[in-house]
């Protein structure tokens, strides 16, 4: 089962409308890799921090007009 917070990542990748292959790019990560994570398949220690702070430079990226 997932963790609360990749159902709460998830939401902010909606609404920011960003991918979760935009996300793995960030990350340095396979999209299979991501999705396993934010599906609860793998729980890799400190992925909370991790993927949050990538998801935010992401946002910050294209509120400055990135893509």
């Amino acid at each position: 089962m997932p963790a609360n917070w990749t159902a709460q990542l998830i939401a902010k990748l909606h609404l920011n409308r960003i991918s979760k292959k935009q996300l793995a790019e960030q990350l340095g990560y396979t999209p299979e890799y991501v999705s396993m994570v934010l599906n609860g398949h793998r729980n890799p220690n400190g992925a909370e921090a991790e993927f949050s702070k990538a998801l935010d430079e992401l946002i910050q990226k294209k509120q400055n007009g990135g893509t």
